[in-house]
């Protein structure tokens, strides 16, 4: 074989197909995601004053700077 027949030829390269992930297996994980950040946003936006769950400030001095970060007025 020649050298210019070697360097014009491509060798077979395997590519991956995607697999295809059914929405039913997404939801329970969308749904716990969305509890999550329900959470999330009540004990930063909301857990202070009359809609306290957990009494004291400890929970407030703990996301009291992503209070400020994320706009809400906690003075």
């Amino acid at each position: 074989m020649s050298y210019s027949a070697q360097r014009h030829s491509t060798p077979s390269v395997a590519v991956a197909a995607p697999i295809a992930i059914p929405v039913k297996a997404l939801v329970p994980w969308a749904v716990f995601g969305l509890l999550l950040s329900v959470i999330m946003l009540y004990f930063v936006g909301a857990e202070q004053g009359a809609l306290s769950l957990i009494s004291g400030q400890d929970v407030h001095e703990f996301v009291h700077d992503g209070r400020h970060l994320l706009g809400f007025p906690c003075h």
